[in-house]
């Protein structure tokens, strides 16, 4: 029997005098009862925190990674508190344009950017366009000689580095559809086709190890294999990507921002890089500042094999643990200090076996159906990499500060789903 770890609930998390969760002031089950579930609930002043950590590691040209959560209110936060922006599409870049967010603090991802996604780039003058290959050099200098001006540019680097942490989500690796491989010596080839290109104005070379990453080594070694490559280049800056992992479930623990730039400068000293050092951190900005509410719609004990809660979202507003095998923990939002004596399986109400949500979740013993249950740490890729599956509408997602709820995304209606239809 285990309660719920407090540090896996966001920043300003709180048990009201009824016993109910409150977040940023807000009491959960009310929001709930006005926005109904599946719901996202994210608290604004945790993120705020998590940007400002950011920026004091590694100071204002650190980007958020805008593919763990993006709509417009998310895009104005993470600027207003100096951040730039990591954009991975056209689309990415869309949003957070019509935010209001200027190109100058957009940096463009992407290992198959379209010419579409470039024109409008490099038309729109953002920071830095993260070059990924041979192509998209071509793509570059062909813009270039129609006309636009040429772009300040990060080339990305395979360092030949397998992080520890899910296959699915290294991207470090020699075999690697991201970047330009060192063991390959197509990241020398790249770099001296750059120098000598009128049309690329290379400022800096840019590398990532992968997500959900906890060891901190992985990142130091891709500061061992750049430096001899970097440091006679004599470019202004150095990305080290993102990827910092976060604790999920209990007994997990994770670096904080701090920590992990400290240890990524102490790398760069250690191997004479004195350029400026950035970073794009995403999930460690996002994660833990949300919750997801759900309401327990069926129960259904199985004797002597489990027994399975179901709730009214799943794997279209969560795929990580069907992705990944993701460990999410569970509790009632009624109970949150209570003990967690029953041991459930929380699944969703998709049509598929591998609907699940939590393997070996943990719930008070007197839950039951019309209960709101929550995952906590939930910020980062969930409604990201949602989906219409079985044309189930995407949740809401609502912001709390200060005793308010703002509605910033709001839920999918069944019309919604017919908007494309022709």
């Amino acid at each position: 029997m285990t309660t719920l770890p407090q540090s896996l609930l966001p920043m300003t998390s709180s048990v009201g005098s009824n016993g109910n969760l409150c977040i940023g002031g807000v009491d959960t089950l009310a929001l709930a009862e006005t926005y109904g579930t599946p719901l996202f609930v994210y608290d604004e002043a945790h993120i705020r925190a998590r940007c400002r950590e950011a920026v004091r590691a590694f100071g204002p040209g650190v980007a958020y990674a805008s593919k763990a959560f993006l709509c417009k209110t998310m895009a104005r936060l993470v600027a207003d508190e100096g951040m730039h922006i990591d954009v991975a599409s056209g689309g990415e870049m869309h949003v957070a344009l019509a935010a209001g967010v200027p190109a100058s603090r957009l940096v463009l991802h992407g290992n198959n950017k379209s010419r579409r996604e470039l024109r409008v780039a490099m038309e729109q003058g953002v920071h830095r366009i993260v070059v990924d290959s041979f192509d998209e050099l071509d793509r570059i200098e062909s813009l270039v000689a129609e006309g636009l001006h040429a772009p300040a540019v990060l080339l990305r680097i395979t360092p030949g580095v397998e992080a520890h942490t899910h296959e699915f989500i290294q991207t470090g690796q020699d075999d690697s559809k991201f970047g330009f491989g060192v063991r390959a010596g197509h990241a020398q080839e790249a770099i001296a086709r750059a120098q000598q290109s009128a049309s690329i104005n290379l400022v800096g070379l840019h590398a990532h190890v992968g997500s959900q990453v906890f060891d901190v080594s992985s990142f130091e070694k891709v500061i061992e294999v750049l430096a001899p490559i970097f440091n006679p280049l004599g470019l202004e800056e150095l990305c080290i990507g993102g990827g910092l992992g976060v604790a999920y479930v209990e007994g997990e623990r994770s670096d904080g921002l701090v920590e992990w730039g400290e240890s990524i400068r102490r790398a760069c000293a250690a191997h004479e890089v004195t350029a400026r050092i950035t970073a794009e951190p995403g999930r460690s900005i996002i994660a833990s500042a949300a919750v997801t509410l759900y309401t327990i719609g069926t129960i259904k004990e199985i004797p002597g094999v489990r027994t399975y809660v179901s709730v009214d979202g799943g794997m279209s507003d969560n795929p990580r643990p069907v992705l990944y095998g993701s460990g999410y923990e569970t509790f009632l939002p009624r109970a949150v200090s209570e003990p967690r004596e029953a041991v459930v399986r929380l699944v969703g109400k998709h049509c598929e076996s591998g609907d699940l949500l939590v393997r070996e979740g943990r719930l008070p013993a007197d839950y039951a159906v019309g209960d709101l249950v929550a995952t906590p740490v939930t910020g980062a890729y969930g409604y990201a990499l949602g989906s219409n599956y079985n044309k189930v509408p995407r949740p809401a997602v609502v912001f709390v500060s200060d005793g308010v709820a703002t509605e910033v995304v709001r839920r999918e209606t069944w019309d919604d789903l017919l908007r494309l239809d022709l």
